[in-house]
This record gives structure tokens, C-alpha cells and sequence, in this order.
């Protein structure tokens, strides 16, 4: 059977912990004399990822070391979050249909509707949101608590800015939302005890 990229994460047996870094190219030239700083923002922004998963069975440890032994290194993509991030704000409960508000969208904000009416707090700061599917699947952070109008309209504040203008009425994921990501080396491996327990660890790099 002819793999398809981007997998889906395993189901036996979830990730135990996960480190979700926000990476930014940021160029920093300091004084040697006065110790002053130019600071020059570049585009570059991108997540890094390293997960551990809880000891394991052998029956469990192989679903998952099979699973990244298909990626091929970092030839291969995967889908990949935060799984323990649920909406902290009225989106969990009362998520509405929501949806980008406008083509031609670019930057660090990003329009949508579709949302419950004058709902306060729908999304809080550090909630996440997912534009695109599959492929073209990317994770993005709320920066700030948003609020929606009587319309059930808001704009939010986004970490990273947008990759692509998305479409008008394209969906946007408020929940168990996830990018894609490859490997961070073309090494993988698997730890194995006297107790036959096996541990895995991954690093991982968003996928551009």
C-alpha cells in the first residue's frame, strides 16, 4: 500500500509531553564600544517541536517506531499539535462555523466570522487556530484575547504571520488544530530496558 503524506499521529498510546518552540529570525548586531543594538526583524518564523511518549509495550513501541520509519527521515510530513491545548476560551464549547472574513489577507492579523454573536473571550491568548488541511495544514497562536461583534465577526492578533493569502470563507480550525511537520534529523530510534519497556523521543520542524 503506497504511503500518503501527511500521516496521522498513532492512537495507541499518546504523546506524554511535548516542547512547542516559536522560532523567529531576528538579527541582533551589538556595539562592541557602547554596547547599543540594531535590531533587524526578518521574515523567517517557524515552529520546532521535540515529544517524548510514556513507556511503551513492544506491541505499542511499533505502531509508533513504524510510524516514523515511514517518514523516511525528513523525506516524509506529519500532522502535529499541541495535544493537550483545548480552547481556553467560548470557542470550546460554542465554536460556530468559522471562517476567514476576506481574500487577500496577509500579516500577523487575520479577519474571520461565522461566529457566535457577541461572544466575549472566544478565543484567549495562547489558544491555537489551523489554516489549510493536510499538506497545507499550519498551526497558528492567538496573541491576544478576541472578542466578537454583534455580526459574529473578529479579528485576531497571530503568531506566525500568515504563510498564504487564504481564501474568503476558507475554514478555521479552533480545535485539535495541527500543522505539518517533518522530521528534525533523518535518525530515528528506540530505547529498549531490561524490562522490556521501550521509550521514544522525536524532534520535529514545521514543514514549509
Amino acid at each position: 500500500m503506497a504511503i500518503t503524506y501527511p500521516l496521522a499521529l498513532p492512537t495507541i498510546k499518546g504523546i506524554r509531553a511535548i516542547r512547542l518552540v516559536a522560532k523567529n529570525s531576528v538579527g541582533v548586531n551589538t556595539s562592541p564600544f557602547t554596547f547599543s543594538q540594531q535590531v533587524y526583524k526578518h521574515q523567517g518564523q517557524i515552529w520546532q517541536a521535540e515529544a517524548s511518549l510514556p513507556p511503551m509495550t513492544r506491541a505499542e513501541a511499533e505502531e509508533w517506531f513504524s510510524f516514523l520509519v515511514k517518514l523516511n527521515g525528513q523525506y516524509g510530513t506529519f500532522l502535529l499539535g499541541d495535544p493537550h491545548a483545548a480552547p481556553r476560551g467560548s470557542a470550546s464549547s460554542t465554536p460556530g462555523t468559522p471562517v476567514v472574513n476576506g481574500a487577500s489577507q496577509v500579516g500577523s492579523t487575520l479577519a474571520i466570522d461565522g461566529l457566535p454573536a457577541s461572544a466575549t473571550g472566544y478565543l484567549k491568548a495562547g489558544d491555537y487556530i489551523q489554516l489549510g488541511s493536510g499538506a497545507t495544514a499550519r498551526l497558528h497562536k492567538v496573541l491576544n484575547d478576541a472578542d466578537t461583534n454583534g455580526s459574529g465577526e473578529a479579528t485576531l492578533d497571530i503568531w506566525p504571520d500568515l504563510r498564504s493569502s487564504p481564501d474568503d470563507d476558507s475554514a478555521v480550525v479552533v480545535s485539535d488544530a495541527v500543522g505539518n511537520f517533518r522530521l528534525s534529523t533523518n535518525e530515528i530510534g528506540v530505547d529498549i530496558n531490561e524490562i522490556e519497556l521501550f521509550g521514544i523521543t522525536f524532534a520535529a520542524i514545521e514543514a514549509l
